[in-house]
């Protein structure tokens, strides 16, 4: 059979193909939203680019998908990029890293203020096939002037400005705030307090990014309520989650047990294998994975979602747990309702791949590296109901 790698650029000579009616036959389907996500063979019917019942639709007037020895789920999200091409510090092009690697949402995490969303929304996220959902940095102006945006308490949105845009804003999701040095300078957690603030007004969730300190964590987790998101949890960085004996330190467990979730953020130096392997041996808690890419990271260490996917099998993770936190728990911790899932009636977000035996070796974020025997790789991406591909043998 052919199969279909996806993208979106009809100057590049892609094209998309448009039929509301699809059956996916065959498919090894993986819905993480059963009670124990496991592999079924199964078919999925979309129509009118939502998800029906197999008995709802007539197949003659259908388009058949055969994805027989190919893996089916709801379509990926990716809930940390950086995607505010030409514009912010750190940035790549949306559909580059979203339907073309098989991701059908993205949630750009604060590329974008509120002085700059406007430009964010027309450029980024009406242009692309690929959906666009975003995080709104707390700093006014974003990532688009300065990689240190939270170091002047003057340039943080105000209550008031907060509660105008996300009144008008479908597309945001939450807020952004990153507690490293290099941002806060000498602010330590006041933009963190200010963040709290306005997300208790607007009751969303925050997106803490942790990285090198001050901020400590220890002053950084009591902040956080339930539903707020620790990107970048899984670092190698000192003072990170984990104590000298591979341990959490005792306020990232207060913070997992009151519903703070734990997000990877893989980025340029936000993963640690090591750090990641300590935290399966010793606990259960499930977290969210999320790139953090941009056109700086995209060839190493990160590659895609994928890739950040197949690090994790390699380090004993199933398959099904790896598919929810690109799907079910991503959506969960969005308050997102249409997507990463098959439920009837839902928008007919679809990612196909395929995991091949393919030893191949990775870096995480701090050059340590790993032969990862099982490779996740991409096949075809449905976006409400149409196809997009690229004609060519998978």
């Amino acid at each position: 059979m052919h199969c279909f790698n996806t993208f979106v650029n009809k100057k590049e000579g892609f094209s998309m193909e448009k039929n509301r009616n699809l059956i996916i036959k065959n498919g090894n389907v993986i819905d993480p939203d059963v009670s124990e996500p496991y592999v079924e063979k199964k078919d999925i019917a979309i129509q009118n680019g939502k998800f029906v019942s197999i008995d709802e639709i007539d197949p003659s007037a259908a388009k058949i998908i055969h994805a027989g020895g190919h893996y089916v789920s709801p379509g990926f999200i990716d809930l940390h990029v950086h995607v505010f091409n030409q514009h912010a510090k750190v940035s790549i092009d949306a559909d580059r890293v979203g339907i073309s690697q098989g991701v059908t949402t993205i949630v750009d995490a604060g590329s974008s203020g509120y002085d700059v969303f406007d430009s964010f929304r027309k450029n980024v996220i009406e242009t692309h096939k690929t959906e666009v959902l975003a995080f709104l940095n707390v700093s006014r102006k974003g990532l688009t002037e300065s990689l240190s945006e939270l170091a002047d308490p003057s340039d943080l949105m105000t209550v008031e400005e907060a509660k105008e845009i996300f009144s008008k804003e479908k597309s945001l999701v939450g807020l952004k705030a990153r507690m490293s040095r290099s941002v806060v300078k000498g602010q330590d957690v006041k933009p963190l307090l200010h963040a709290r603030q306005l997300a208790d007004q607007l009751n969303v969730p925050i997106m803490v990014h942790i990285g090198n300190p001050p901020p400590y964590l220890p002053d950084i987790f009591p902040l956080l309520r339930k539903g707020d998101i620790v990107t970048h949890a899984f670092h190698g960085k000192e003072h990170g989650i984990l104590k000298k004996d591979h341990t959490l330190i005792p306020e990232a467990v207060d913070a997992l047990n009151r519903g703070v979730l734990f997000d990877i953020g893989h980025g340029s130096d936000s993963f640690n294998f090591n750090t990641m392997k300590y935290f399966k041996e010793k606990y259960s808690y499930s977290f969210t994975s999320s790139t953090d890419i941009y056109d700086k990271n995209i060839q190493k260490p990160v590659g895609s979602l994928m890739t950040t996917m197949s690090k994790l099998l390699e380090l004993g993770f199933s398959l099904p747990f790896v598919i929810e936190s690109v799907t079910s728990r991503s959506r969960k911790a969005l308050h997102l309702t249409e997507q990463g899932s098959f439920q009837n009636g839902t928008r007919a977000d679809v990612t196909i791949f395929d995991v091949h035996e393919r030893p191949t070796l990775l870096i995480d974020s701090n050059g340590n590296k790993k032969i990862c025997h099982k490779m996740i790789d991409p096949i075809m991406t449905i976006r409400e109901g149409e196809v997009v591909q690229k004609n060519e043998k998978g």
